[in-house]
């Protein structure tokens, strides 16, 4: 008997749930804003490869405007790790002309190097914009950035 089919971002009948060498495992890639508040979450198996979540996740994202009108879908930036450091992610980036900041992979890196002119120009990052992402991804903002000064969440 075939498999159902799998719904876009994961899902299916599994719920979330998948194998790994840990027993029962499930991933929640989301999307947060500058504030660590989430803006859009999609369950998958814990076996699920990060990366193929990436669209699904953004696509998910509403952000309710103050007055009427429709909700925003697009983010201003993006800022990610080297697991999302891959064409299509860039390539769908691109399109939907959001600024990104992803580190590049070494080893994609160095495969751009060995070919020489022909490998390409290296793909724009900003390394402060970076960390200052990674530090607030760590729970550690700045004071001002949060109400009463703690964490928002």
């Amino acid at each position: 008997m075939a498999e159902p089919a799998r719904p876009p971002g994961g899902g299916g009948a599994g719920g979330g749930l998948g194998r790994s060498h840990d027993g029962f495992t499930t991933k929640l890639p989301l999307s947060a804003d500058g504030r660590c508040r989430p803006l859009a979450l999609v369950v998958t198996p814990g076996q699920r490869a990060d990366c193929t979540q990436f669209k699904p996740v953004l696509e998910k994202i509403r952000v309710p405007k103050l007055g009427p009108g429709r909700p925003r879908k697009k983010p201003d930036s993006v800022a990610a790790d080297k697991a999302y450091s891959n064409g299509p992610c860039r390539d769908y980036l691109r399109q939907r002309g959001i600024r990104h900041t992803i580190p590049e992979k070494t080893d994609s890196q160095a495969a751009r190097l060995r070919k020489g002119s022909r490998g390409g120009r290296p793909p724009g990052f900003d390394e402060e914009r970076y960390k200052k992402a990674q530090h607030r991804r760590a729970g550690h903002q700045p004071a001002e950035a949060a109400p009463g000064g703690g964490h928002p969440l």
